[in-house]
């Protein structure tokens, strides 16, 4: 059986392909390729085509890691094609959401960060920030929350 994960940003650039390469990654390494299917969207269409954005993709090479793929929007039969709909913050899960069709639909959105082991505050899920216009020490910020919260994700996968 083939568990199906989408990780869903604003563009498609920055947070979601890095989440969806680091999960890839993780898979990879716990030797469990064939069980999943691993793909991720964007929100909006601003970026549709573009690959991922060149300082996400220079912070990732630093830790090993090439980002690939192309920026795609989310759309509503993504909801039909994936098992795990992951949100990099509040306000990319509430546009999912209004695509929602029925509870199915609803179930299957989370956000990232309900996966990191570092949230400091259980009654409050936070954002994966968005490093876009901020400045290079974001790109590893965002490098760490996601490395760390789609370990644990695999790891609540697996149970």
């Amino acid at each position: 059986m083939t568990t199906r994960v989408l990780f869903v940003c604003l563009g498609n650039i920055c947070r979601s392909p890095l989440a969806e390469n680091i999960f890839r990654e993780h898979v990879r390494q716990a030797g469990r390729e064939g069980e999943f299917e691993i793909d991720s969207a964007g929100t909006g269409a601003y970026h549709v085509g573009d690959s991922p954005d060149r300082r996400m993709a220079a912070t990732a090479r630093e830790h090993g890691l090439e980002l690939k793929g192309h920026a795609r929007q989310f759309r509503q039969f993504d909801y039909d094609e994936f098992d795990w709909i992951i949100a990099m913050d509040a306000s990319n899960r509430a546009n999912m959401l209004q695509l929602a069709r029925d509870n199915n639909d609803l179930a299957k959105v989370q956000m990232l960060r309900e996966f990191d082991p570092a949230s400091t505050d259980p009654n409050r899920i936070e954002d994966v920030p968005d490093p876009y216009y901020g400045g290079s020490s974001g790109f590893e910020d965002v490098y760490q929350i996601v490395e760390r919260s789609s370990r644990e994700l695999l790891a609540t996968i697996a149970r």
